[in-house]
């Protein structure tokens, strides 16, 4: 079997699912300054494939999902209030409004 370099975040049980089926993965733990950089990178990668599950709901919502947890590891390194993250989100909305009028800035003098 062909060696696939990976190099990236991963979910916890992902080892032991590839080891069921009959891979031999090579891990290690990051550290706190390499952890918060691959999180970053991860939301980055997930929101790709979410782009690309464009049309498709199922796919869509399993990557909605992956970006949730992503956030979720985001919010847990930080320590950051989830309460609080939800009330700002609610005040820039009342003040810059949402998404739904589909906006589309083109440019401004």
């Amino acid at each position: 079997m062909a060696k696939t370099i990976y190099n990236k975040l991963v979910r916890d049980n992902i080892p032991e699912i590839m080891k069921a089926d009959n891979s031999e993965p090579t891990i290690r733990t990051l550290d706190d300054e390499e952890f918060i950089v691959e999180l970053l990178k991860k939301i980055k990668e997930e929101s790709e494939e979410l782009i690309q599950a464009k049309g498709n709901k199922l796919e869509m919502q399993k990557e909605i999902g992956d970006i949730y947890e992503v956030i979720d590891a985001i919010i847990d390194y930080y320590n950051l209030d989830k309460e609080a993250i939800i009330k700002l989100k609610q005040e820039r909305k009342i003040k810059r409004g949402g998404f739904a009028k589909k906006v589309f800035l083109q440019s401004a003098e």
